[in-house]
């Protein structure tokens, strides 16, 4: 690592997210302040909660400070793990093929096929490089799992991208879980725990401006970039967490993953089944997700956004409750486990059936 002297470890990581998070506002305030035109985004498509247009640049500042925060690492931590290793050049490759395919389909509307292409070319990117969730002892099952993972959390992600702050809002509570079962296990500062450190002053920078009233939106190359993201975190620190792989403990790894996502999962899913019976293609968008329904219950858009920040880090918080402290695992702790995701799957799922929807001012 490069000699700081006295300038210890934890000022310089506290100076590097400060700096990321006030240079993200920065950043997002000049984009902002040059989209007369260009990036716009309306509610015309009846995918948009908010009537007027709006800026969709915020996926340019995400991968902006994801590229620093690897220059960053470069050169302050020279000597720790290799930055050009399989795995994280598999990840970049996945990042940034997410975040292009998402800004084309901001700038000219790109066809979903074309979208679904890139995307599956995301999870050939991570299985070529080791990337795969490894739950199951078969091989081919475990890609065919990673595949599902990585394009399901990038229309996921984009699917929730529906109202002010919600995606934002998620993303930020699922990295600091992340970098909080990384503190727990006492793992040394790694090229990951500056990319988290990265994306969250950078999300927390955008969220001044995504918080309702939003006035910037982060567009399709800030939720692929996010999904693409998320979906290689979650397989190293959900799915293939350190010293919980083993056969007898599957549903352990497949739980603390699904409680980590419990928002994304639980709103594309319930979007997925209402549209699927009535005969409706679940990636036609609409204003049928569970935020939606949510606020037609009678809810403002700004506590739309604090019930779904609270129910996801209590989620967040019972995941990691569980990998950090629960050594002996059985079936009484797979039925709690499941019974809470269930409960905020249901709870979520039965407002779009006892809500009717309203016409948006």
């Amino acid at each position: 690592m490069l000699d700081l002297g006295n300038f210890s470890i934890p000022i310089l990581l506290a100076s590097y997210v400060a700096l990321t998070c006030f240079a993200s506002v920065l950043i997002n305030g000049l984009l902002l302040k040059f989209s007369l035109s260009l990036g716009m985004k309306n509610d015309s498509s009846q995918v948009r909660w908010a009537a007027a247009s709006k800026p969709a640049f915020g996926g340019i500042s995400f991968y902006i400070f994801f590229l620093f925060a690897v220059i960053f690492y470069a050169v302050f931590f020279p000597n720790q793990d290799l930055l050009l290793n399989k795995k994280f050049i598999g990840f970049f490759i996945a990042v940034s093929l997410g975040f292009m395919m998402g800004l084309a389909d901001d700038a000219y509307n790109t066809k979903p096929f074309l979208k679904f292409i890139v995307q599956f070319a995301c999870g050939i990117s991570f299985v070529l490089t080791d990337n795969i969730i490894e739950i199951t002892p078969w091989h081919a099952f475990n890609l065919f799992i990673t595949f599902f993972w990585v394009v399901g959390l990038m229309n996921s992600l984009n699917m929730l991208d529906n109202m002010d702050a919600i995606t934002t809002s998620v993303s930020i509570v699922i990295c600091v879980g992340a970098l909080a079962s990384m503190a727990f296990r006492n793992q040394p500062i790694s090229l990951n725990t500056i990319l988290l450190l990265g994306v969250v002053s950078t999300l927390l920078g955008f969220l001044y401006y995504n918080w309702h009233p939003s006035r910037m939106y982060m567009g399709d190359s800030g939720s692929q970039f996010l999904g693409v993201f998320l979906a290689g975190i979650g397989i190293e620190y959900f799915w293939n967490a350190p010293d919980y792989y083993d056969a007898a403990v599957q549903s352990k790894q497949f739980l603390i993953a699904i409680l980590m996502f419990v928002i994304p999962i639980s709103d594309t899913t319930t979007v997925s089944i209402n549209r699927i019976l009535k005969g409706k293609s679940p990636f036609v968008g609409g204003r049928d997700h569970t935020t939606h329904h949510l606020s037609y219950l009678g809810l403002g858009d700004r506590h739309v956004a604090l019930v779904m920040i609270s129910l996801s880090s209590l989620a967040m918080f019972l995941a990691i409750f569980v990998m950090n402290n629960v050594r002996n695992w059985n079936t009484t702790y797979t039925v709690s486990a499941a019974l809470v995701f269930l409960i905020i799957l249901g709870g979520l799922y039965s407002t779009t059936r006892i809500s009717k929807p309203k016409s948006k001012p």
